[in-house]
């Protein structure tokens, strides 16, 4: 089987592991319901998801334990795209090929979408403790909870939206791609490790390798807003430009960017590599990362 399509293969079964968790269209809260369903049927490359499947695969991981977390991870990176698209802040109208939520919604019923699932990703994720062991289910969710939040993902948005149209420092922007994106991606490979038993130095070592590629994922994220075609973005184009935002790519130029994308791939793939166990498809999903156009 190729790798696209073992990649389309998880896709499927992450998509109905998602539709699975989806709040009922029902009852005086149905349109709240039905934003978030919006937002989370809007396809993407689920990345999140499937790192955090890989993980608990790669450590020997079986069963569906990690299944509500997959999901999760999926509503929490959702509900910052909800809000990051928000009148407020990028204010974009296209997202994933079609419109944002706030414009089919309304602003209000965006806001509240957003808040909601970050919300139901915590009841969602509990659902694991009928699952598996409490402990490490535990430790999945304290894993989750700092990622995320001021010490995590929130913390680098905060820091993005009050810097926005600023002159920033190579050490901020970092600062911001570290905890904006970064801090999403090492979640699901150290829970995917965590729920299949892992020791703690392999749980450290997935937290690196989320790091390296959460900074090779933004930075090429610059490069696509500059070069990419939106229509196969699913997204508008130059929207950094258009926001005045400092950027990898404006900081340091596109070649410079382009190599740094292939330095940190390279030295994540080398992490997994001198692992005692090894997962030859989230290597390859790491490598098409380097090359992806959308």
């Amino acid at each position: 089987m190729s790798f696209e399509q073992e990649l389309n293969e998880r896709k499927d079964h992450i998509e109905a592991c998602l539709r699975s968790c989806l709040p009922e269209e029902a009852g005086f809260a149905k349109e709240l319901a039905a934003a978030m369903n919006y937002s989370m049927t809007a396809g993407g490359k689920r990345l999140r998801p499937m790192f955090l499947m890989e993980a608990f695969r790669l450590f020997g991981g079986s069963g569906k334990l990690a299944e509500p977390f997959m999901a999760a991870v999926e509503m929490i990176h959702t509900h910052s795209l909800v809000h990051d698209d928000l009148p407020a802040l990028d204010n974009d109208e296209l997202r994933r090929g079609r419109k944002t939520t706030h414009v089919v919604y309304g602003e209000a019923m965006g806001i509240l979408s957003g808040d909601a699932l970050l919300n139901y990703a915590y009841e969602t994720a509990f659902r694991a403790f009928a699952m598996g062991d409490p402990a490490l289910v535990g430790r999945a969710l304290a894993v989750l909870a700092d990622k995320s939040g001021i010490h995590g993902m929130l913390g680098g948005q905060s820091v993005d939206v009050m810097n926005d149209g600023k002159p920033l420092s190579g050490e901020l922007l970092q600062y911001i791609y570290e905890n904006k994106t970064g801090r999403l991606l090492e979640a699901p490979l150290m829970i995917g490790a965590i729920l299949a038993g892992a020791p703690e130095e392999h749980v450290m070592a997935m937290e690196r390798v989320g790091a390296l590629v959460g900074m090779a994922f933004q930075i090429q994220d610059d490069i696509l807003d500059v070069t990419g075609d939106a229509r196969e973005l699913g997204k508008p184009v130059f929207s950094d430009e258009k926001n005045h935002k400092v950027t990898y790519v404006t900081l340091h130029g596109l070649e410079e960017a382009r190599a740094e994308v292939a330095r940190l791939s390279d030295k994540a793939m080398a992490a997994l590599d001198v692992l005692p166990r090894q997962n030859p498809f989230l290597l390859e999903l790491i490598a098409s990362l380097v090359t992806r156009r959308k």
